[in-house]
């Protein structure tokens, strides 16, 4: 007879037996990457592109009750993106539960004793992505086999992963130029050019800024991404792949390079390092050596994908994982260099290197395990530690909140009156889209003795995303950092200031103590302010130069066929005084009720024409050239280009050389070296066909161009091409500086303007210039001297330059940091315009368009068009 005890193993062994042969099942009928691609993923000379992906991603998630895939959006160019959510059957089931958990945990809805309750209750939710910078490769293609794996495996710790933690999983980030780089490889797999990058920017208008988008929020792949991150889910985890790790190691991960904001938490500062220990030490069990930490990347700068979640109490990270590319390449062990990322050795002994790779054969595939080994080491750990993170963005929102009562502010405001309300209205659709909370005030108020109108918005200080809100609004203070005593400045990574409003020219209140006053909270972006509708007009309209909106309306009525004048003198209409540079609009099918409404634009009716002094302008049409050089500035300021409207052709080295460039109101020229524009790329790194630059030839067309009546535009580096190839009487005042006298990484420069001259109509007098390592000018005057002697000479004719703004004198850092400015740059011209032959050329010493943030100092672009475009 078989005993109870007997009978209970036989069905308990059953039971199991049938759940093994059950999970066998699934995973024998989940698509394996192979399945689709036919390759594994990781596999020398192999790459799947979108519509593989995209294919993979459908039947994985047709096939697992562990999958549910949702489409979050579309790219620039209409490819559709998508989210994994990957977890256990039972709480892909309950998904709204645990979205409604960690949204009142991350803003802070509930009180303390429900936080605890929720945080036991709830699970982690940790954000995965990939595939963001394109021509780094593994990471789009590594993001299919760790959803296979995290839905299929029956490994104790996936189980545990998926009980305890909701992995939302972006398997491509840049699905455009994923598609861009996978089929330039493939075209040129077996010659010279297999590991070159493409010639163009591989995201239709950002480049590699696209992960440099995320508080502005440009791009709708940036903003896809962002209403998940700060308005739906609240991840306490966000982790970014990258690959660009220090040569001679597999990948370099937290803790993270000094110094850090001190505006994030300090417990987040610790968790990052906590998630990299975490990594280095699985690499370390694995025998996966090359791990590398405390390189280059800091926690200051707030705008990429990993630093914006800093601000929002979540655990941001970064890998950066070697070999980018599916051609194989050999590590001679015995070049083995002593050191490694700027002085860490090679022999074991330093604490942040503690297990050097040695070098031998590298692989794609090696990339693949790299990446997957450091998520399964993060989501181990989200898993083991799911109500403490739960917890621990519940306390940090906490804490913000206390904050603001005892350092404020209390709140800030942005007022409706304002030097251009478009932009301020944009400025607070920024925050919104980032996740802060915002009031609008129903009634008028008064504060410290500024009256405020209804419609006014406001943002309370107390809000579990301040530190956020702070970043943004007030001025960056980098600290004074040299990589040794007397030696260069240590370089912040990326920027160090940013402060919106100062870039968008919007004013903001800072409000220090408590106020009383009418407010209903704003649900959603909002809308221009609602203009009073336009009267019927006999003869047109009057726009505002304040308003960049002014110039989306002036091109469009334009291209419907009607007619533009800008006045050159200020024009009174009844009590009101409107500023030279006022557009005078009428005609066209263009409605004026529509632009109106749209943009928040007031139509000022004219019965009669303006007596005063006006100058037609037509539809301009811009000319943009662009390099075979991939170059991120011309990706903006396309973009600017395109946002407002404007008709502009892309013009190659070939078009500039040969085209018919008389028919451009305006020629542009992005940021660039010198030595890049001349010559662009050689024979040894790009197909004939991607060679050379604008040469001799390109420059001579340009001279000649102007000489008959052109009007060229220069950007910061590429100003100096300008200068040098046509002669100009200028020169750059900072050429030569040592970084150890001039240093400025990426600035906000006070600039004064001469808003009498049309080239600044509607600019304010001072404004805030971005200045990334930019320069400033110097007008070469005559020299009288000789021998030590000056001799008693006629004047040479005066050079004909115009100087629209210069460096302010005194107090010019506003935001950021800065060495050497007064001595380099105050006082000297950041703008002019000089004469040459019939036309003129227009340079700026730094960028007006730097990744469409710096909103004030658009309109000089604008006016400089419209000057070219006057009849």
């Amino acid at each position: 007879m078989i005993s109870k005890i007997t009978s209970c193993k036989v069905e308990l062994l059953a039971v199991v037996m049938a759940l093994f042969c059950v999970s066998l099942a699934v995973a024998q009928n989940v698509p394996a990457p192979k399945d689709v691609y036919g390759f594994n993923v990781g596999d020398d000379y192999k790459l799947a592109d979108y519509s593989q992906i995209e294919d993979y991603l459908s039947q994985l998630d047709a096939a697992s009750n562990r999958v549910q895939k949702i489409e979050i959006g579309t790219t620039v160019l209409g490819r559709k993106m998508y989210v994994l959510f990957i977890s256990s059957e039972e709480n892909l089931q309950q998904l709204d539960k645990w979205k409604d958990i960690s949204t009142k945990l991350a803003r802070v809805q509930v009180n303390e004793q429900e936080a605890l309750r929720l945080s036991e209750e709830g699970k982690a939710i940790v954000w995965i992505d990939g595939g963001m910078h394109s021509t780094e490769l593994a990471h789009g293609q590594m993001t299919s086999e760790l959803a296979y794996t995290l839905a299929t495996s029956e490994s104790t710790e996936m189980k545990k992963i998926r009980e305890n933690v909701i992995t939302l999983l972006m398997p491509v980030m840049n699905p455009d130029g994923l598609d861009i780089v996978v089929d330039w490889y493939k075209k040129n797999l077996g010659t010279a050019y297999e590991t070159s990058r493409p010639p163009i920017l591989y995201h239709y208008y950002m480049g590699h800024d696209n992960n440099r988008d995320w508080f502005m929020n440009t791009m709708p792949e940036t903003y896809n991404v962002t209403k998940i991150l700060y308005n739906e889910w609240y991840p306490q985890i966000v982790y970014n792949h990258h690959q660009s790790s220090p040569s001679w190691t597999k990948i370099s991960l937290p803790p993270y390079a000094d110094p850090v904001n001190p505006k994030i938490h300090p417990a987040i500062t610790a968790a990052v390092s906590e998630v990299g220990s975490a990594m280095t030490k699985r690499f370390s069990l694995e025998n996966m050596p090359g791990a590398i930490a405390d390189n280059f990347y800091t926690m200051f700068w707030n705008g990429g994908g990993r630093t914006v979640p800093y601000y929002h109490n979540m655990i941001g990270i970064l890998t950066e994982t070697g070999h980018t590319t599916p051609t194989p390449r050999f590590y001679d062990p015995k070049k083995l260099p002593k050191t490694v990322a700027g002085g860490t050795p090679t022999d074991g002994t330093d604490i942040m290197y503690p297990d050097p790779w040695k070098g031998g054969e590298s692989h794609f595939r090696d990339a693949v395990d790299y990446m997957l080994t450091a998520t399964w080491a993060t989501l181990d750990l989200a898993a083991d530690r799911k109500s403490n993170y739960l917890h621990n963005i519940y306390k940090m929102g906490a804490s913000a909140i206390e904050k603001a009562k005892t350092e404020g502010p209390y709140a800030y405001v942005i007022g409706k009156d304002q030097w251009d309300t478009f932009e301020s209205v944009n400025l607070v659709n920024v925050l919104l889209r980032g996740g802060i909370e915002i009031e609008k005030a129903t009634k008028p108020f008064e504060v410290d003795g500024t009256k405020y109108d209804a419609g006014s918005y406001v943002i309370y200080g107390g809000q579990a995303f301040r530190p956020y809100l702070m970043d943004l609004l007030e001025k960056q203070n980098y600290p004074t950092r040299f990589q040794y005593p007397g030696g260069p400045p240590d370089t912040p990574y990326d920027l160090a200031g940013w402060t919106l409003p100062l870039q968008m020219g919007v004013s903001v209140d800072r409000i220090a103590t408590a106020m009383d006053i009418a407010t209903e909270k704003v649900d959603g972006l909002v809308p221009y302010y609602a203009p009073d509708g336009p009267k019927k007009a006999d003869f047109g309209y009057l726009l505002s130069a304040n308003s960049n909106a002014s110039v989306i309306a002036t091109n469009k009525i334009l291209k419907g066929g009607g007619t533009a004048y800008r006045t050159k003198a200020a024009l009174k209409l009844g009590k009101t005084t409107h500023p030279a540079g006022s557009y005078v609009v009428s005609g066209g099918t263009a409605s004026v009720d529509e632009l109106a409404n749209t943009y928040g634009l007031e139509f000022t009716a004219l019965s009669s024409k303006p007596k005063v002094d006006m100058v037609k302008i037509h539809t301009p049409k811009v000319g943009l050239y662009k390099s075979w050089v991939s170059n991120m500035d011309e990706g903006w300021t396309r973009f600017v280009m395109d946002e407002y409207t404007f008709e502009t052709d892309t013009l190659h080295d070939r078009d500039i050389q040969t085209a018919d460039l008389s028919k451009y109101d305006v020629l542009i020229l992005p940021s660039q070296r010198v030595k890049s524009l001349l010559h662009g790329h050689t024979t040894l790194s790009m197909p004939e066909k991607f060679t050379g630059g604008l040469g001799l030839e390109g420059s001579l067309a340009l001279s000649n161009y102007v000489k008959n009546g052109g009007t060229l535009m220069a950007f910061d580096e590429a100003s100096n091409f300008v200068i040098e190839q046509f002669g100009l009487p200028l020169k750059d005042a900072t050429e030569g500086a040592s970084s150890k006298q001039f240093f400025i990484p990426g600035s906000l420069i006070k600039t004064g303007f001469d808003t009498s001259h049309p080239l600044a109509f509607g600019m304010q007098d001072t404004v805030a210039v971005s200045f990334n390592k930019s320069r400033a000018f110097e007008i070469i005057k005559q020299r009288k001297k000789g021998e030590g002697g000056t001799e008693e000479i006629a004047d040479a004719p005066a050079p004909e330059i115009e100087v629209i703004a210069n460096y302010a004198e005194k107090d010019l850092l506003m935001s950021g940091w800065a060495m050497g400015e007064k001595k380099y740059i105050a006082k000297k011209p950041a703008m002019v315009k000089a004469k040459y032959g019939k036309g003129s050329v227009v340079l700026f010493a730094f960028r007006p368009q730097f990744r469409a943030q710096p909103r004030g100092t658009y309109k000089l672009i604008f006016n400089t068009i419209y000057e070219g475009a006057a009849e």
